[in-house]
């Protein structure tokens, strides 16, 4: 792998003597794999020694460990493990959102800084997850689907639209900015392909303009944590320092062992040194840097739309308020108390309480999504299983390994019974929902997600 010329002129003056070190680590090391564990799963450590890979603990998060789980594998499916690179995990952990914060992942697509927030919030509080792109915005939601939290919305919608909707709003805003990427170099040869000498400088302007409408939807008082995959000080010290210098903000310490930290001289703030940097010759996993910054303004009054307020989602229709008793009593573990019911067409779905209206926002996901309104019935939803968590009672019913590679591949399986609507298990882990008859498990597994299992 050969690195980009101005690429290695630029940092052989910036770190000196420490650039051989460095370019050794971008050009003949080894990309490191990891993954999280969601232990708000059911017997997670138990499920994780008994079906996952051999694993060692990571540096920069709890439930966190160096190792490679396979996205075609049970405990992936069922929304046990999320694998992440060990580095990328630093942001949420500098975050540590507390439950009944509300909290906004600007830039969340793939889902691993928004599930670990999830976790963090432990189902109290509200996490809104916005991706601007929607193809990514798609697997972002299925991701937050796997995971099982009902206090995750799922936008997708540029910063400067979302701001509209949120001003004033959130007690945390993670920034996972798009950069020049040159953090994943030993792991990605299109982030090389791609690099140019003015990346750096290209992609601070567009930081620059996501800042500036993150601000506008924090709380006075609230947390900022920046970060990107990248080296470059134009993205980093240099951008920490132009926000703190626009904005009332104080850069604060970060409290995670083993890391490297911001170098002052690449940025004009008082308290570089608090952000961190994760180098590859000094740091396990690839580049990254973080800073968390507190803020200090003032809060603003907010001009209130004139006119009649109307519902961003209808809400429960009489007929569906029928059927609703007995949707509940069969599946009495979903938190319906932490969250309002609304129709979206067909579909039913449990909202979180805090959220605003969403009139006028793109949603994917508004929320936990409960099931379809049939003729005289709710069809539960795959989502509903992914729900069933730690300490969760309902209707569950045991599959083997083997069955659950039938049902993941969309065949019914054959298990002797006539429960009706129950949650697949194999050992304690939920991997769906099913309709026993007769002895017949009917696949409800949605057709887009299905796969040849490993």
């Amino acid at each position: 792998m050969e690195l980009p010329i101005s690429f290695i002129e630029k940092y052989q003056h910036l770190l000196g003597q420490e650039a051989e070190a460095f370019f050794a680590a971008l050009t003949s090391g080894h990309p490191v794999k990891g993954f999280r564990l969601n232990t708000a799963k059911p017997e997670a450590e138990a499920m994780l020694a008994k079906y996952g890979p051999e694993r060692v603990e990571a540096p920069y998060a709890t439930n966190a460990y160096i190792g490679e789980v396979k996205g075609k594998s049970l405990l992936h499916q069922a929304g046990y493990v999320y694998s992440q690179e060990p580095s990328a995990m630093i942001v949420a952990a500098v975050a540590a959102a507390q439950p009944g914060e509300r909290v906004l992942d600007l830039c969340a697509a793939p889902g691993g800084k928004s599930t670990q927030l999830a976790s963090q919030l432990q189902g109290a509080g509200l996490l809104v997850s916005n991706e601007i792109f929607p193809k990514r915005a798609k697997i972002l939601a299925e991701n937050i689907e796997r995971w099982g939290f009902a206090n995750v919305v799922v936008t997708n919608h540029a910063p400067k639209e979302l701001s509209r909707h949120f001003p004033q709003f959130f007690d945390k805003i993670i920034v996972d900015a798009p950069c020049s990427g040159e953090g994943m170099f030993r792991k990605d040869s299109v982030a090389i392909a791609e690099w140019r000498s003015d990346t750096p400088e290209q992609c601070a302007i567009r930081q620059r303009d996501i800042l500036v409408e993150a601000v506008k939807m924090l709380k006075p008082g609230g947390e900022l944590i920046y970060s990107t995959c990248t080296f470059a000080p134009e993205e980093n010290e240099a951008m920490i320092s132009w926000l703190v210098e626009t904005y009332p903000f104080d850069i604060q310490p970060i409290d995670i062992a083993n890391v490297a930290h911001g170098r002052p001289e690449w940025g004009s703030a008082v308290g570089i040194d608090n952000t961190v940097r994760l180098w590859p010759h000094l740091n396990q996993g690839e580049g990254h840097f973080a800073a968390k910054l507190h803020y200090q303004g003032e809060a603003k009054s907010i001009k209130q739309k004139k006119g009649k307020h109307k519902e961003a989602l209808p809400k429960l229709e009489q007929e569906a308020s029928k059927l609703w008793e007995t949707f509940q009593t069969t599946f009495p573990y979903l938190p319906f108390d932490e969250g309002t019911l609304h129709m979206l067409g067909d579909q039913l779905w449990l909202v979180p309480k805090t959220l605003p209206s969403l009139q006028g926002l793109k949603v994917m996901r508004p929320g936990l999504h409960l099931g379809t309104m049939k003729k005289h019935r709710i069809e539960p939803s795959y989502a509903v299983a992914l729900a069933f968590l730690a300490g969760s009672q309902g209707p569950t019913l045991p599959i083997t390994i083997q069955q659950w590679k039938q049902y993941v591949a969309g065949e019914t399986i054959s298990v002797p019974g006539n429960a009706g609507w129950v949650i697949l298990q194999v050992d304690e882990v939920p991997v769906g929902i099913g309709k026993q008859v007769q002895g017949i498990v009917k696949n409800f597994f949605p057709k887009g997600l299905r796969f040849q299992a490993d």
